[in-house]
């Protein structure tokens, strides 16, 4: 093959990090006076997630530290639906390596899978709540603000989701997801959702949004009785906000890694332009990605492999990696079958690319389009093909940051200048 030869590129977003993210937690919590309608000693219940959220253990850390400075008594749970295998000590787990751990955020870590059903939504979804969390003294959680990677509404992911799916522990998120394969998963979340809110059980929640560095831009305090009507406004701020490719036209996208962390369907579908149910190219707003080559699966995705079933290939070593059960309990619990389709398999990159390149309509090799990224998360430093520098050049917001380079291949196959080599170039 006569590729078009490696070039890094910065693409350039807004940072709008937040310089001390412990104060603006304590300060917006203690604005709002939230929780200052609790007895004193209230065992309140703070929800965390199973997401990669930017110094969320600061931010767990820097509210429980407000509760119990108004006297009360808090306590983490994890909320996050069928991940960590579904299992209580999974689920300690995957807290553990957001490093929330009691010794880390100053509060007891409460895990267990059974729940307390709640009653059944006027449509009919039955709606189920952590035990911890039900018999505490009010539960308050903790969420990034962000687009969902399946449909578009005003809710998608958050704080509301986080009410209903990821404290109703594997068997509310089940539930939920199996009414969703005919109601939509938007409608579920939000009629869930506001069922869970109803029952006086959440207190409310800290809103966080990031920016498209994955860096803590804002935390916003709401209610939960404000909830369902502040959160859509707050989606529509980050979505302006979302990192993303900047071309508009890609013939083999490949990804280095994927992972549960990076995001719930392993990575972003609204960046690489994939439906997890099956489709591609679905989002117009979004670039034409025709092929998609993922080299690895994530340490932090503990073998997870949601998300392959978006993708035309997959590297063997990648595959190996696979912990089929960790995935299995995961597509099922979402309803999902779609998403763990195993797409085909090269032994090398040097394979993979000779049959992508193949079946992308150009005439020649050199001809096709490429561009790499680390993840979905991280879209600033990436690698893009020579032949899409004339494009780059007619941005403000897409810089050549190095020197044209060849494909390497050793003698396996497999590329030597890998993503993070080559992207040092950028620094």
């Amino acid at each position: 093959m006569r590729l078009s030869k490696l070039v890094p590129v910065r693409q350039y977003f807004p940072s709008r990090a937040l310089p001390d993210v412990t104060a603006a937690v304590r300060h917006e919590l203690a604005a709002k006076e939230t929780g200052a309608g609790l007895p004193p000693g209230a065992r309140v219940a703070i929800g965390a997630g199973s997401r990669g959220v930017a110094n969320i253990s600061t931010i767990v850390r820097a509210t429980g530290a407000h509760f119990r400075d108004l006297g009360h008594q808090p306590f983490v749970f994890p909320a996050m639906g069928s991940h960590g295998g579904g299992t209580a000590e999974g689920q300690i787990d995957v807290l553990a390596h957001y490093n929330i751990t009691e010794s880390q955020v100053g509060c007891p870590i409460l895990s267990s899978m059974d729940t307390v059903p709640l009653g059944v939504t006027p449509d009919g979804i039955e709606t189920y709540m952590d035990r911890y969390a039900f018999e505490s003294d009010g539960a308050f959680l903790v969420n990034r603000v962000k687009w969902h990677t399946s449909f578009e509404a005003p809710i998608e992911s958050g704080v509301v989701k986080m009410a209903a799916i990821g404290s109703g522990k594997l068997k509310g998120a089940t539930n939920y997801h199996r009414h969703a394969v005919r109601l939509g998963l938007g409608t579920v979340i939000a009629s869930a959702g506001r069922h869970v809110l109803a029952s006086g059980k959440i207190l409310g929640g800290l809103a966080i949004l990031e920016d498209a560095h994955h860096d803590t831009a804002q935390v916003v305090s709401i209610p939960a009785a404000r909830l369902e009507h502040e959160e859509p406004k707050l989606l529509e701020t980050v979505r302006s906000w979302m990192s993303r490719i900047l071309f508009d036209e890609v013939d083999i996208l490949i990804v280095e890694e994927i992972g549960k962390h990076i995001s719930g369907v392993g990575m972003d579908s609204k960046i690489v332009n994939r439906h997890p149910y099956g489709g591609a190219n679905m989002w117009p707003w979004a670039p034409k990605i025709l092929r998609i080559y993922v080299r690895d699966i994530s340490p932090l995705s503990y073998g997870n492999a949601v998300g392959i079933g978006m993708v035309e290939m997959l590297a063997q070593r990648a595959y190996e990696k696979i912990d089929w059960q960790a995935t299995k309990v995961n597509a099922f619990a979402a309803s999902n079958l779609t998403a763990v389709r195993t797409p085909l398999r090269a032994d090398s990159d040097e394979q993979a690319l000779q049959i992508l390149t193949a079946a992308v309509g150009r005439s020649s090799a050199s001809e096709v389009t490429f561009v790499w990224i680390r993840n979905t998360l991280e879209l600033s430093d990436i690698l893009v093909s020579e032949n899409l520098l004339n494009t780059a050049r007619e941005r403000d917001d897409i810089e050549q940051t190095g020197d044209p380079s060849e494909w390497d291949f050793d003698a396996q196959g497999n590329l030597t200048n890998g993503f993070a080599q080559v992207a040092a170039l950028a620094h």
